[in-house]
């Protein structure tokens, strides 16, 4: 007999199926016996009424995984509306070690580290694999809209010679003798890339040996990165990255739906043009001095605050951050060029995508690399390809880890992390 799934329920009562999963709970009262059973795609309540399948059921403990083959019944008041009856149960393994907290309970009240310890059995709880459903419904869209652009997935090394980002929090190896280290960015290479394809995207792990010890930073995160050529500036990338926006949240609402349930979230709506402020406006907005160089997270609140306020917004674009707090490849302004052609993303609160326009002549390369002081030497192959042609481009990366954290309101970003690396944490 195939197994049948518990979200397959609703649609075969009177018929005799088999399932499969996990003993969530057991309710042992004096006339009858409840098992639920969890699934991947949700809970099946058994009804247990023969005594000699109680005396099964009272051996089994919760997480042990089982296998039932009964009848659907109709029942309102069940989960989603039918249950199992006259029921076989047949442990598929030994009994389970019960894990350290209650799977069952509708929030796990164990404490953050605890379930991070504990991460394989934690996540097995709704609420944290509902978390995860979303994220990879968000990748999902993230891939569909860029593929709506004729943009093509690339895939670049995480091994690499020198730093991307002109910095020193980079995690050195030992590379069979010689020194190397794990990718901050595909920055470079999602460049190179547009020379072949002229639109790529980028899923994959990036790694910075940054000492934060914050809810909103892991040291290994999920970055996804675009890049595209034959911009006019950096508002052409801030188009693309509206509608990958768009398409992301619409596929977790088709998705992940469920998901977003059980966790009482509704996705924010993208508005057809995102409100855009400049640097200089926006440190008035935020009550900044007017030369600070560089946004703080109170800041950054204030501005979503506004956006709300103002435009009924959850998503505000910070534009023409000062160049000397951009990377070396990035484009000044023409009209103002101690400003950037670069920009932030805020949705509520917080930066969740940094892009802009990246320069594109060979020249210019070398002249921004001695005005910031830095030798060519390390970054040779990387600027070789602009000596051979390159069209004015731009890119941006989102952060997956923190889009998921900002849109079901998590608290901290370990929450919607499987297996979070981070200053403290290598295991499991």
């Amino acid at each position: 007999m195939q197994r049948t799934l518990s979200h397959q329920l609703p649609t075969q009562v009177g018929a005799t199926v088999r399932i499969a999963g996990w003993v969530h709970r057991r309710r042992l009262l004096k006339a009858v016996a409840f098992l639920i059973v969890r699934d991947a795609t949700g809970l099946a309540q058994v009804v247990v009424t023969d005594p000699a399948v109680r005396a099964e059921l009272e051996k089994l403990t919760e997480e042990t995984v089982v296998e039932v083959t009964a009848t659907v019944t109709a029942n309102e008041t069940a989960p989603a509306g039918v249950e199992l009856t006259d029921p076989t149960v047949r442990p598929l393994g030994p009994p389970a070690v019960p894990p350290p907290f209650d799977l069952y309970r509708p929030a796990l009240t164990a404490s953050l580290p605890t379930q991070l310890d504990n991460a394989p059995t934690a996540l097995r709880h709704p609420t944290r694999s509902a978390a995860l459903r979303i994220s990879a419904a968000a990748v999902a869209g993230f891939r569909a809209a860029l593929d709506a652009h004729d943009f093509v997935e690339i895939h670049t090394p995480k091994v690499v010679s020198s730093s991307t980002e002109s910095g020193a929090n980079v995690f050195a190896l030992d590379w069979f003798g010689g020194p190397a280290y794990l990718a901050q960015s595909p920055q470079f290479y999602k460049q190179l890339m547009v020379g072949v394809f002229e639109r790529v995207y980028e899923v994959g792990p990036v790694f910075r040996a940054e000492p934060h010890d914050t809810v909103r930073h892991l040291a290994q995160y999920t970055s996804l990165d675009a890049e595209l050529g034959f911009v006019a500036d950096h508002r052409d990338v801030m188009r693309v990255l509206r509608d990958t926006l768009a398409g992301m949240l619409g596929t977790v609402g088709e998705r992940a739906g469920a998901a977003l349930a059980t966790l009482g979230v509704e996705p924010p709506l993208v508005p057809a043009e995102i409100p855009a402020v400049h640097f200089t406006e926006a440190l008035t907005i935020a009550g900044a001095p007017a030369d600070e160089p560089d946004l703080a997270p109170a800041h950054e609140r204030a501005l979503s605050e506004w956006a709300r306020r103002e435009h009924g917004s959850d998503f505000l674009f910070v534009t023409g951050y000062p160049m000397a707090k951009r990377p070396f490849y990035t484009h000044p302004d023409p009209a103002r060029p101690a400003y950037s052609n670069g920009f932030d993303l805020l949705f509520r609160g917080l930066e969740l995508v940094t892009g802009g326009q990246r320069l594109h002549r060979h020249a210019d390369y070398l002249a921004a690399l001695a005005a910031r002081g830095e030798p060519v030497e390390p970054y040779a192959g990387y600027l070789d390809a602009f000596r051979h042609g390159m069209p004015p481009h731009g890119g941006f990366a989102i952060g997956l880890e923190r889009f998921v954290a900002r849109l079901v309101g998590a608290a901290n970003i370990r929450e919607v992390t499987a297996f979070p690396r981070d200053l403290h944490r290598l295991t499991p």
